[in-house]
Protein backbone atom coordinates (compact mmCIF):
# COMPACT_ATOMS: atom_id res chain seq x y z
CA UNK A 1 0.00 0.00 0.00
CA UNK A 2 1.10 3.90 -0.55
CA UNK A 3 1.74 5.34 2.80
CA UNK A 4 3.46 8.82 4.49
CA UNK A 5 6.73 8.26 5.39
CA UNK A 6 9.16 9.34 7.30
CA UNK A 7 13.03 9.33 5.97
CA UNK A 8 14.16 10.83 9.09
CA UNK A 9 13.73 12.76 12.55
CA UNK A 10 13.07 16.17 10.97
CA UNK A 11 10.64 18.84 9.67
CA UNK A 12 8.10 18.49 7.14
CA UNK A 13 10.32 18.02 4.51
CA UNK A 14 11.10 14.45 5.56
CA UNK A 15 7.96 13.34 4.92
CA UNK A 16 7.62 11.51 1.84
CA UNK A 17 4.57 8.60 -0.43
CA UNK A 18 6.44 5.66 -0.51
CA UNK A 19 5.33 1.72 0.22
CA UNK A 20 4.50 0.10 2.93
CA UNK A 21 3.03 -3.35 3.84
CA UNK A 22 -0.40 -3.42 4.12
CA UNK A 23 -1.74 -4.82 7.57
CA UNK A 24 -3.85 -7.65 8.39
CA UNK A 25 -6.99 -7.30 11.24
CA UNK A 26 -6.03 -9.09 13.67
CA UNK A 27 -8.94 -10.95 16.10
CA UNK A 28 -11.84 -7.95 17.18
CA UNK A 29 -10.00 -5.44 14.71
CA UNK A 30 -11.38 -4.10 10.50
CA UNK A 31 -9.23 -3.38 8.22
CA UNK A 32 -10.11 0.20 7.17
CA UNK A 33 -9.51 1.68 3.37
CA UNK A 34 -8.60 4.77 4.67
CA UNK A 35 -10.60 8.01 2.41
CA UNK A 36 -9.57 10.51 4.96
CA UNK A 37 -7.14 11.17 7.85
CA UNK A 38 -6.75 14.45 10.07
CA UNK A 39 -3.37 16.15 11.89
CA UNK A 40 -2.49 16.38 15.47
CA UNK A 41 0.10 18.18 17.20
CA UNK A 42 0.98 14.25 18.17
CA UNK A 43 1.64 14.18 14.16
CA UNK A 44 3.94 17.14 13.87
CA UNK A 45 6.19 15.35 17.14
CA UNK A 46 6.49 12.14 15.99
CA UNK A 47 7.62 13.39 12.91
CA UNK A 48 10.66 15.06 14.44
CA UNK A 49 11.31 12.47 16.53
CA UNK A 50 10.31 12.94 19.93
CA UNK A 51 6.76 11.01 20.22
CA UNK A 52 7.30 7.63 19.41
CA UNK A 53 4.22 5.59 18.76
CA UNK A 54 2.77 2.97 21.83
CA UNK A 55 4.21 -0.57 21.66
CA UNK A 56 3.19 -2.42 18.94
CA UNK A 57 1.10 0.45 17.18
CA UNK A 58 1.96 1.35 13.62
CA UNK A 59 4.51 3.91 13.03
CA UNK A 60 3.05 5.49 10.51
CA UNK A 61 1.83 8.57 11.52
CA UNK A 62 -1.81 9.64 11.89
CA UNK A 63 -4.16 8.96 14.76
CA UNK A 64 -8.04 9.43 12.97
CA UNK A 65 -9.37 7.90 9.90
CA UNK A 66 -12.34 7.76 8.00
CA UNK A 67 -13.20 5.37 4.89
CA UNK A 68 -14.96 1.88 4.52
CA UNK A 69 -14.82 -1.57 5.85
CA UNK A 70 -11.88 -3.79 3.64
CA UNK A 71 -11.97 -7.00 5.36
CA UNK A 72 -12.76 -7.80 9.17
CA UNK A 73 -10.78 -9.47 11.48
CA UNK A 74 -11.71 -12.83 13.62
CA UNK A 75 -14.65 -12.34 15.87
CA UNK A 76 -15.58 -9.63 14.34
CA UNK A 77 -19.47 -8.91 14.07
CA UNK A 78 -22.21 -6.43 13.18
CA UNK A 79 -19.54 -4.87 10.76
CA UNK A 80 -19.83 -5.63 7.16
CA UNK A 81 -17.14 -5.13 3.94
CA UNK A 82 -18.06 -1.78 2.69
CA UNK A 83 -19.24 0.26 5.62
CA UNK A 84 -18.50 3.52 6.16
CA UNK A 85 -16.53 3.73 9.30
CA UNK A 86 -14.26 6.26 11.79
CA UNK A 87 -12.52 6.20 14.47
CA UNK A 88 -9.44 6.32 17.08
CA UNK A 89 -6.35 4.45 15.52
CA UNK A 90 -2.80 3.75 17.57
CA UNK A 91 -1.25 5.41 14.51
CA UNK A 92 -0.77 4.27 10.83
CA UNK A 93 -3.69 7.10 9.53
CA UNK A 94 -1.60 8.49 6.18
CA UNK A 95 -1.69 5.11 4.79
CA UNK A 96 -3.97 3.51 2.19
CA UNK A 97 -5.03 0.84 5.10
CA UNK A 98 -5.54 0.84 8.39
CA UNK A 99 -6.36 -1.01 11.34
CA UNK A 100 -8.83 -0.31 13.54
CA UNK A 101 -10.39 -2.43 16.46
CA UNK A 102 -14.16 -2.82 16.57
CA UNK A 103 -14.86 -1.32 19.97
CA UNK A 104 -13.30 1.98 18.61
CA UNK A 105 -15.23 1.68 15.21
CA UNK A 106 -18.32 4.27 14.92
CA UNK A 107 -20.30 4.42 11.75
CA UNK A 108 -19.90 7.58 9.85
CA UNK A 109 -23.65 9.55 9.74
CA UNK A 110 -25.17 9.82 6.32
CA UNK A 111 -24.71 13.43 6.42
CA UNK A 112 -20.91 13.50 6.86
CA UNK A 113 -18.03 13.15 4.50
CA UNK A 114 -15.14 11.41 4.63
CA UNK A 115 -13.07 13.94 5.41
CA UNK A 116 -15.72 15.69 7.55
CA UNK A 117 -15.93 12.16 9.81
CA UNK A 118 -11.85 12.39 9.74
CA UNK A 119 -12.15 15.62 11.94
CA UNK A 120 -13.93 14.17 14.62
CA UNK A 121 -12.41 11.13 16.25
CA UNK A 122 -9.15 12.25 18.02
CA UNK A 123 -10.16 15.91 19.17
CA UNK A 124 -14.04 14.93 20.23
CA UNK A 125 -12.27 12.16 22.02
CA UNK A 126 -9.97 14.05 23.63
CA UNK A 127 -12.11 16.79 24.73
CA UNK A 128 -14.91 14.92 25.79
CA UNK A 129 -12.74 12.75 27.72
CA UNK A 130 -11.19 16.36 29.55
CA UNK A 131 -14.42 17.73 30.11
CA UNK A 132 -16.76 14.72 31.09
CA UNK A 133 -14.11 11.81 32.70
CA UNK A 134 -11.93 14.31 34.14
CA UNK A 135 -13.46 17.48 34.71
CA UNK A 136 -16.85 16.37 35.91
CA UNK A 137 -18.02 19.49 33.92
CA UNK A 138 -22.15 19.86 35.52
CA UNK A 139 -25.21 22.15 33.64
CA UNK A 140 -24.17 25.94 34.30
CA UNK A 141 -20.83 25.67 35.47
CA UNK A 142 -17.92 27.46 33.99
CA UNK A 143 -15.84 26.32 31.49
CA UNK A 144 -12.13 28.27 30.37
CA UNK A 145 -11.03 26.42 27.11
CA UNK A 146 -7.13 27.87 26.10
CA UNK A 147 -6.58 27.06 22.20
CA UNK A 148 -10.20 27.82 22.14
CA UNK A 149 -9.66 27.78 18.33
CA UNK A 150 -7.80 24.37 18.06
CA UNK A 151 -9.16 21.09 16.76
CA UNK A 152 -9.83 19.94 20.41
CA UNK A 153 -10.67 23.34 21.62
CA UNK A 154 -13.83 23.95 18.82
CA UNK A 155 -14.41 20.28 19.98
CA UNK A 156 -14.71 20.97 23.57
CA UNK A 157 -16.57 24.39 22.92
CA UNK A 158 -19.56 22.71 20.68
CA UNK A 159 -19.41 19.93 24.06
CA UNK A 160 -19.54 22.08 26.61
CA UNK A 161 -22.41 24.12 25.70
CA UNK A 162 -24.24 20.74 24.45
CA UNK A 163 -23.50 20.19 28.75
CA UNK A 164 -25.49 23.21 29.13
CA UNK A 165 -21.99 25.01 30.89
CA UNK A 166 -20.78 28.76 29.94
CA UNK A 167 -17.80 28.98 27.59
CA UNK A 168 -15.04 31.20 27.90
CA UNK A 169 -12.32 30.70 25.95
CA UNK A 170 -8.31 32.45 24.76
CA UNK A 171 -7.47 32.67 21.41
CA UNK A 172 -5.99 35.09 18.82
CA UNK A 173 -8.61 38.01 17.71
CA UNK A 174 -8.28 36.79 14.09
CA UNK A 175 -10.28 33.87 15.57
CA UNK A 176 -12.48 34.91 18.05
CA UNK A 177 -15.65 35.26 15.52
CA UNK A 178 -15.42 31.60 15.24
CA UNK A 179 -15.41 30.75 18.75
CA UNK A 180 -18.37 32.98 19.44
CA UNK A 181 -20.11 31.17 16.29
CA UNK A 182 -19.55 27.86 18.25
CA UNK A 183 -20.62 28.85 21.62
CA UNK A 184 -18.09 30.41 23.72
CA UNK A 185 -19.42 33.45 25.56
CA UNK A 186 -16.42 35.37 26.30
CA UNK A 187 -13.72 35.27 24.02
CA UNK A 188 -9.92 36.77 25.32
CA UNK A 189 -6.94 37.52 23.43
CA UNK A 190 -4.50 35.93 25.42
CA UNK A 191 -2.06 38.22 23.53
CA UNK A 192 -2.88 41.58 24.45
CA UNK A 193 -5.48 40.94 27.40
CA UNK A 194 -5.18 39.20 31.34
CA UNK A 195 -7.03 36.16 30.83
CA UNK A 196 -7.20 35.48 34.80
CA UNK A 197 -8.75 39.05 35.28
CA UNK A 198 -11.27 38.98 32.17
CA UNK A 199 -12.59 35.10 33.74
CA UNK A 200 -13.19 36.86 37.17
CA UNK A 201 -15.10 39.25 35.62
CA UNK A 202 -17.03 37.11 33.34
CA UNK A 203 -18.25 35.25 36.18
CA UNK A 204 -18.98 37.55 39.05
CA UNK A 205 -15.77 36.32 40.38
CA UNK A 206 -16.93 32.88 40.33
CA UNK A 207 -14.16 31.38 38.39
CA UNK A 208 -13.82 28.48 36.02
CA UNK A 209 -14.85 25.43 37.62
CA UNK A 210 -12.91 23.31 34.59
CA UNK A 211 -9.89 24.44 33.10
CA UNK A 212 -8.91 22.52 29.47
CA UNK A 213 -5.41 23.94 29.16
CA UNK A 214 -2.62 23.14 26.66
CA UNK A 215 0.15 25.65 27.37
CA UNK A 216 1.48 24.07 30.76
CA UNK A 217 3.91 26.35 32.77
CA UNK A 218 3.29 29.93 31.98
CA UNK A 219 -0.87 29.58 32.76
CA UNK A 220 -0.38 27.51 36.11
CA UNK A 221 -0.12 30.40 38.51
CA UNK A 222 -3.23 32.41 36.23
CA UNK A 223 -5.07 29.68 35.92
CA UNK A 224 -5.26 29.21 39.68
CA UNK A 225 -5.96 33.08 40.15
CA UNK A 226 -9.02 32.31 37.96
CA UNK A 227 -9.99 29.13 38.76
CA UNK A 228 -13.44 28.58 41.21
CA UNK A 229 -13.28 27.04 44.39
CA UNK A 230 -13.06 22.98 44.33
CA UNK A 231 -12.04 23.71 40.40
CA UNK A 232 -10.94 21.30 38.40
CA UNK A 233 -7.58 22.03 35.94
CA UNK A 234 -7.08 19.67 33.13
CA UNK A 235 -4.03 19.90 31.60
CA UNK A 236 -3.51 18.64 28.07
CA UNK A 237 -0.11 19.80 26.56
CA UNK A 238 2.81 22.08 27.73
CA UNK A 239 3.06 23.79 24.39
CA UNK A 240 4.13 26.99 25.95
CA UNK A 241 7.04 24.80 28.69
CA UNK A 242 6.99 22.18 30.69
CA UNK A 243 9.40 23.45 33.67
CA UNK A 244 7.72 26.40 36.24
CA UNK A 245 10.30 28.39 37.59
CA UNK A 246 8.67 29.61 41.08
CA UNK A 247 5.24 28.58 42.35
CA UNK A 248 3.45 28.82 45.73
CA UNK A 249 2.37 25.96 46.40
CA UNK A 250 -0.53 27.49 48.76
CA UNK A 251 -2.57 29.17 45.60
CA UNK A 252 -3.63 25.09 45.26
CA UNK A 253 -4.59 25.05 48.85
CA UNK A 254 -6.69 28.50 48.85
CA UNK A 255 -8.92 27.11 45.67
CA UNK A 256 -9.12 23.36 47.33
CA UNK A 257 -7.57 22.81 43.36
CA UNK A 258 -7.43 19.35 41.51
CA UNK A 259 -4.35 19.32 38.97
CA UNK A 260 -4.74 16.51 36.44
CA UNK A 261 -2.72 15.85 33.42
CA UNK A 262 -3.75 13.47 30.77
CA UNK A 263 -2.97 11.80 27.47
CA UNK A 264 -5.17 9.66 25.00
CA UNK A 265 -2.39 7.35 23.11
CA UNK A 266 -0.74 6.10 25.83
CA UNK A 267 -3.58 4.76 27.33
CA UNK A 268 -4.80 0.90 27.10
CA UNK A 269 -7.26 -0.06 24.09
CA UNK A 270 -9.81 -1.03 26.56
CA UNK A 271 -9.60 2.43 28.00
CA UNK A 272 -10.52 3.68 24.99
CA UNK A 273 -12.60 1.62 23.97
CA UNK A 274 -14.69 2.24 27.01
CA UNK A 275 -14.64 6.05 26.33
CA UNK A 276 -15.57 5.76 22.17
CA UNK A 277 -18.22 3.64 23.03
CA UNK A 278 -19.63 5.81 25.86
CA UNK A 279 -18.86 9.17 23.65
CA UNK A 280 -20.86 7.84 20.66
CA UNK A 281 -23.83 6.51 22.51
CA UNK A 282 -23.89 10.34 24.37
CA UNK A 283 -23.20 12.41 21.15
CA UNK A 284 -22.86 10.66 18.07
CA UNK A 285 -26.43 11.10 16.66
CA UNK A 286 -25.70 14.93 17.73
CA UNK A 287 -23.57 15.10 14.84
CA UNK A 288 -26.07 13.56 12.81
CA UNK A 289 -28.75 15.94 13.51
CA UNK A 290 -26.56 18.53 13.14
CA UNK A 291 -26.61 19.85 16.74
CA UNK A 292 -22.18 19.09 16.62
CA UNK A 293 -19.90 19.74 13.57
CA UNK A 294 -16.35 19.09 12.98
CA UNK A 295 -14.93 22.36 12.73
CA UNK A 296 -12.48 22.30 9.18
CA UNK A 297 -9.93 24.67 8.34
CA UNK A 298 -7.96 23.21 5.20
CA UNK A 299 -8.52 19.94 3.07
CA UNK A 300 -5.36 18.95 1.62
CA UNK A 301 -3.99 16.19 -1.44
CA UNK A 302 -2.33 13.97 0.98
CA UNK A 303 0.36 14.43 -1.34
CA UNK A 304 0.69 18.04 0.23
CA UNK A 305 1.23 16.86 3.55
CA UNK A 306 4.29 19.07 4.11
CA UNK A 307 2.37 22.04 3.26
CA UNK A 308 -0.24 21.02 5.91
CA UNK A 309 2.31 20.34 8.64
CA UNK A 310 3.49 23.56 7.97
CA UNK A 311 0.05 25.21 8.13
CA UNK A 312 0.12 23.89 11.55
CA UNK A 313 3.25 24.58 13.01
CA UNK A 314 2.75 28.19 11.93
CA UNK A 315 -0.28 27.79 14.58
CA UNK A 316 -2.59 29.32 11.13
CA UNK A 317 -5.41 26.65 11.25
CA UNK A 318 -8.45 27.10 12.97
CA UNK A 319 -9.64 23.90 13.44
CA UNK A 320 -8.80 20.60 12.05
CA UNK A 321 -6.38 20.21 8.57
CA UNK A 322 -7.90 17.33 6.86
CA UNK A 323 -5.65 14.87 4.62
CA UNK A 324 -7.35 13.15 1.51
CA UNK A 325 -6.41 9.97 0.60
CA UNK A 326 -6.65 9.28 -2.92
Amino acid sequence: MRAILVSEPGGPEKLYLGEYPTPAPGPGELLVRVRATSLNRADLLQREGKYPPPPGASPILGLDVAGTVAALGPGVTGWQVGDRVFGLVEGGGYAEYAVLPAGMAMRIPDNLSFEEAAAVPEVFLTAYQALCWLGQLQRNEHVLIHAGASGVGTAAIQLARRLGAHVHVTASAAKHEVCRALGAETTIDYHTENFAARVQEATGGTGAHVIVDFVGAPYLEPNLQCLAVDGRIVLLATMGGSRVASFDLRLLFARRAHLMASTLRNRPRDYKVRLTQAFAERFLSDFAEGRLRPVIDRIYDWTEVAEAHRRMEANLNVGKIVLRIA
